[in-house]
């Protein structure tokens, strides 16, 4: 991965954080802080496993490595705020 994909990465993962918080249902007890970096790192991570697939370089906009991403970032916000939720009772 280049210096400007990690930078174009953590731009995106910015975004890929809030839309994996809206895919999760039902309300979630982490920070906004926390959401935006579970979204950097979801993004990394996901456009790692994409050229791993074969699918990070195709024509126009990768929308597989997108789903990927917002996936992973789905995945993760459930995690952090089921352990998160866990801890405060």
């Amino acid at each position: 991965m280049e210096v400007t994909g990690f930078i174009t990465a953590i731009v995106i993962g910015l975004v890929i954080g809030a839309l994996g918080r809206l895919v999760v249902p039902g309300k979630q007890n982490i920070g906004i802080l926390l959401t935006l970096l579970i979204g950097v790192i979801a993004a990394i991570v996901g456009t790692f496993v994409a050229g791993a697939l074969g699918v990070a370089d195709t024509a126009g906009i990768d929308w597989i490595e997108l789903l990927i991403q917002v996936v992973f970032a789905a995945v993760g916000v459930a995690l952090v705020a089921g352990i998160m939720g866990r801890r405060r009772v």
